[in-house]
């Protein structure tokens, strides 16, 4: 996760919107895993 500057250092006040980038990085990971493979 160290490749999306919002995540490294939290700059979000709510958390909410923090658990979310978070959700989409996670998955934007996971895309660029599978289409390695694919």
């Amino acid at each position: 996760l160290a490749g999306f500057g919002k995540l490294r250092i939290r700059f979000e006040r709510r958390l909410d919107t923090h658990y979310a980038l978070l959700k989409l990085a996670c998955s934007l990971i996971c895309l660029r895993f599978i289409d390695k493979f694919c």
